[in-house]
């Protein structure tokens, strides 16, 4: 994944032998800072890597975000019809129940009625 980096090790060997390292200390010296150079330090292309990686990220937490808005609106439309329905059976409801009490209403005064007839003809 990582491209090389750009170091002169022999540059660098030259000045650690010049200030007073053995040569084979200066390649050792030198070898270690190559090897973390290209293992562990960050690239160009690996930065660009990772951009290209979270740009695709971030197409697709968008994509699922249009998704989740649109099944939202869906369910938005499906709530608000359920409860026209349930308004409109309440309301039928509403009618029903008003007309049972007034039946029942009626057959009680039928009843008194009644009850009053036979009252006055038995006594």
């Amino acid at each position: 994944m990582s491209a090389p980096i750009m170091f002169d090790s022999l540059a660098y060997t030259k000045k650690l032998k010049s200030a007073g390292f053995t040569e084979a200390q200066a390649e050792v010296q030198a070898e270690t800072i190559v090897e973390f150079m290209e293992e562990r330090l960050a690239t160009k292309l690996d930065v660009e890597l990772i951009r290209r990686d979270t740009k695709e990220m971030e197409v697709g937490l968008k994509h699922d975000v249009e998704l989740i808005r649109r099944e939202m609106k869906e369910m938005d439309v499906g709530l608000k019809y359920d409860i026209e329905l349930i308004r409109r059976e309440m309301k039928e409801m509403d009618v029903g129940l008003k007309h049972d009490i007034e039946l029942v209403r009626r057959e009680i005064k039928e009843m008194e009625t009644n009850l009053r007839h036979e009252m006055k003809e038995t006594t």
